[in-house]
């Protein structure tokens, strides 16, 4: 289980399949949060120096077994947690972050590893005060990874797994796993379900008022340099997410 400890900083993550458009919706309430004058700092899934050639060269030479996976992911996170999340969340930054350790509860039970052993080696790690889970149809999602990469990559698709020997039906199993994973969770960890099918304005407003109340009455960190009246909200209503600008 993940901690309860109290920060100065606020804690918003998403989490979904591949797909799912958590990462757009993620993105879009950076920019309107930083319009608003909070500091914000944005952390993704497996972004971390510490481990990156390793991962490079375990994927590029088929190396790993589910648990060293695991391992390599946790060792990931634990230096982002570390070094930069949990710092600016006791300094009282809005930390977004594009996957949390939910996704290790969901990827890592997916390819056969025990559910209680994962979950404990995150439990350094604290609940966030908001966590968006981007529900979405395996076959939606799969035809928006499909019409938008050329070619699935060897454990993206579960290929270590032996689920099929067609990467595009292992990817659909593989997927169709973990979504059964965070289908579990989302009483268990009181996960914020939004339709991933809606169109991106409507998820980007939904989310924009959960986290209004949530943050209402909050004293965090103001961004530096912000100024009120020249705030990026009037300029960025939700009307004009879809378009990318002002129309």
């Amino acid at each position: 289980m993940l901690a309860n400890t109290d920060t100065k900083g606020r804690l918003i993550i998403v989490e979904g399949i591949d797909g799912s458009g958590k990462s757009t919706q993620i993105d879009l309430l950076q920019k309107s949060l930083h319009s608003e004058g909070y500091s914000v700092y944005f952390s993704e899934w497996n972004s971390s120096d510490l481990v990156k050639s390793t991962t490079r060269l375990g994927k590029s030479e088929k190396m790993f077994t589910p648990t060293t996976f695991s391992l390599l992911q946790a060792t990931d996170f634990a230096a982002r947690w570390e070094n930069f999340i949990y710092p600016m969340l006791k300094a009282g930054v809005v930390v977004l972050a594009d996957r949390y350790a939910y996704t290790a509860f969901a990827r890592d039970v997916a390819r056969g590893v025990d559910r209680d052993w994962v979950r404990n080696l995150y439990s350094f790690a604290i609940q966030p005060q908001l966590a968006f889970y981007f529900q979405v149809p395996l076959d939606v999602a799969v035809e928006r990874i499909l019409s938008g990469r050329a070619k699935l990559k060897y454990y993206e698709a579960g290929m270590d797994l032996g689920l099929s020997d067609n990467k595009i039906t292992s990817f659909r199993l593989f997927q169709q796993r973990i979504i059964n994973e965070y289908e579990l969770m989302i009483d268990e960890f009181g996960f914020i379900v939004v339709d991933g099918t809606q169109p991106v304005e409507v998820q980007q407003a939904q989310m924009r008022v959960i986290v209004k109340k949530a943050l209402e009455g909050w004293k965090g960190l103001p961004a530096p340099g912000y100024h009120p009246r020249l705030s990026l909200s009037k300029t960025l209503p939700i009307e004009a997410i879809k378009g990318g600008k002002k129309k």
